[in-house]
């Protein structure tokens, strides 16, 4: 934590409280106790923990949140409620539900705040490590005379419940909560009692009590304690310096562009987990609402670090670290790890972006020890591609798998049901590789990109450039085989027949986004983006256009929906050619028409085009990375 209280960039501890305080609620949190598996819920994770919390939505839940959810290989809520406060006076229960209640969700910290017979009762729950909670209670009596009362947290949990009165605990499945000294304990098999009774309380004098909450998804141990007071103003320095190191080189923005980006930090701060099992460095999860996606991806990882870097350099770094902790000897990058390795998904890679994420986390931190850290593995990636996925060697590569299946081909376009996929068949390179019949136009403006990254970092490393040439080859051959001039758009290339494979889709302006494309061309492409009966949609920029016959939203994953990352390479590359206002026409139809991104609801993984409905995933972090980057250069 002492690092945090160097990074304040200059502020006052007055000038940071003011920004925290400005963004209450920017996703709504209300919940019910969940029931069974589901994990739905907009949840509040922070530090990397492996545990999340909402706020109550009934009254009969005031004095308690709901949770914790809890993360392995899958996401289960442990309680309900695992921690819910009883207060009794002279033998008589107080109604909470009954209270006056003023819950919110401030960035860092849940918040509820109860008034009931001249008691002020505040509840705050923060993290204080990537295992760790505090919930913290004050119990002020506002009357004129003391007041005597019993103070009891009780709870259930899902798996078996047992309590130690030696060390003030009770544990279930990992999860621990330990209490004050002298609080009594007692339990059944799934529920527990923890008591402090008569506890006095003078007039206009307040009672404490801090409870830690740990779950532990490796080794279990009774956690530390705490200084709540010291913690809360840590907590608060911590997402003070997040929210104004992002919005102070974003001033441009308004009001409610603001609460979008702590959105937006939030989302990717709750999807983050920090090094557990097999996960050697900490990582982010693409979304903590869905059960597929409790681990780290490749291109996920490099697409949120250029996202994180804005506001949490560390974990930027630590994201891009995760991935390539499990590069193989031939330099391939796994599909995606898992905190159980035996899982990790060997069968592809993803688009090569790393270079891109390194570079940008570079412009920001200016660590050039990051820099050389990387680099090798960098060289080592790009080199890979050439080795493994160009069938003919003619510079040219494809997308492909390491055990010849063509859907594990068509993921590693990150792409997964894509229509321009569809004929492709499978062509066999060496043993363990495989690529498509068709050289993508994406992934081949990716690698031209990637050379002159990998080129910028070696100077900043102190090396010789080296992959010049071989960008300036790649270029004339991305300019001349994969643009239909007639059509004024860029496709794959079937490699048996030299014959594009003219399918509408946002891999059609990747290369304005590396600027790969000549001035012409670009105008061209715009053209397209343009047409509303393509890609000029309600919410813009669709990943098939919407005149094709396959074009369907609701169900078509990569055949319709919007995402983000695809409309902001769309309206990056524009910007790179000069057209300012066609970028910007694009990013405000989505930041309005998109649903509830300018509200409390949850970034989603994508966008019906039509509707603007969110679709698959909720609280999805390269959509949220992605939306950084939107706004911070509008």
């Amino acid at each position: 934590m002492r690092r945090w209280l160097i990074l304040i960039l200059g502020l006052s501890l007055q000038q940071a409280n003011a920004q925290r305080s400005k963004f209450p609620d920017v996703l709504n949190l209300r919940a019910e106790p969940p029931a069974g598996k589901s994990i739905l819920t907009n949840v509040f994770s922070d530090m990397g923990a492996w545990h999340a919390y909402a706020l109550p939505s009934r009254k009969e839940d005031n004095g308690a949140f709901i949770g914790p959810l809890v993360m392995g290989m899958e996401g289960k809520w442990l309680s309900g409620s695992f921690s819910r406060l009883a207060l009794s006076e002279n033998r008589q229960a107080v109604d909470l539900s009954s209270a006056k209640a003023d819950i919110s969700y401030l960035p860092g910290m849940l918040q509820q705040k109860l008034e009931i017979n001249n008691l002020i009762i505040l509840q705050q729950l923060i993290f204080v490590s990537g295992r760790e909670a505090l919930l913290h209670t004050t119990i002020t009596n506002k009357g004129v005379s003391a007041r005597t009362l019993n103070i009891r947290y009780y709870g259930q949990s899902r798996k078996s419940i047992t309590v130690d009165n030696g060390t003030s605990s009770v544990q279930s499945a990992g999860f621990v909560s330990v209490f004050p000294s002298g609080t009594v304990l007692t339990a059944d098999s799934i529920s527990y009692s923890a008591s402090n009774d008569g506890i006095v309380i003078a007039a206009g004098k307040s009672y404490k009590q801090t409870q830690v909450q740990a779950y532990y998804p490796d080794s279990v141990r009774i956690p530390a304690t705490y200084d709540f007071g010291k913690s809360l103003r840590e907590n608060e320095i911590r997402w003070n310096t997040y929210i104004s190191r992002y919005i102070s080189a974003a001033p441009h923005l308004t009001d409610s562009q603001k609460r979008l980006a702590v959105k937006c930090m939030v989302t990717l701060i709750t999807n983050w987990r920090s090094s557990a099992g097999d996960i050697l460095h900490d990582g982010v999860f693409p979304s903590i609402n869905y059960q597929g996606f409790y681990g780290v991806w490749s291109w996920d990882s490099w697409k949120q670090a250029v996202g994180i870097v804005t506001f949490h350099p560390e974990l930027a770094k630590d994201n891009i670290r995760s991935m390539f902790d499990y590069q193989d000897e031939h330099g391939m990058v796994a599909d995606c790890i898992y905190a159980d390795k035996s899982e990790n998904n060997w069968r592809d890679t993803k688009p090569p972006l790393a270079a891109w994420g390194v570079w940008e986390v570079y412009l920001q931190t200016k660590d050039t020890s990051f820099v050389k850290e990387m680099l090798p593995k960098l060289i080592r990636y790009h080199e890979w591609w050439y080795a493994n996925r160009d069938h003919d060697q003619n510079g040219l590569c494809e997308y492909g798998s390491t055990d010849g299946t063509r859907i594990a081909a068509a993921w590693e376009s990150g792409m997964d049901n894509a229509v321009r996929f569809d004929s492709a068949v499978m062509l066999k390179n060496n043993e363990g590789a495989w690529s498509l019949d068709q050289e993508s136009v994406d992934l081949n403006a990716y690698l031209y990109a990637e050379k002159l990254y990998l080129d910028k970092l070696l100077a900043v490393a102190g090396e010789k450039a080296r992959y010049s040439a071989q960008a300036a080859k790649l270029a004339e051959q991305i300019r001349s085989k994969f643009y239909d001039a007639k059509r004024g758009y860029f496709y794959d290339l079937r490699t048996a027949t030299a014959t594009l494979v003219t399918v509408d889709g946002p891999e059609g302006w990747i290369p304005l986004w590396t600027g790969v494309a000549t001035k012409e061309q670009a105008a061209m492409v715009l053209r397209k983006m343009n047409d509303p009966r393509k890609f000029n949609t309600k919410v813009p920029l669709p990943t098939l256009a919407a005149d094709h016959p396959a074009f369907d939203p609701m169900k078509g994953y990569w055949r319709g929906p919007v995402w983000l990352d695809q409309v902001a390479y769309g309206a990056a590359g524009l910007r790179r050619y000069g057209y300012k206002k066609e970028a910007a026409k694009f990013e405000k139809q989505l930041l309005e028409n998109a649903a509830g991104l300018l509200t409390d609801g949850p970034i989603c993984e994508n966008y019906h085009p039509l509707t603007g409905k969110g679709l698959n995933a909720k609280n999805f972090s390269w959509s949220a990375a992605h939306l950084l980057m939107i706004l911070k250069n509008k």
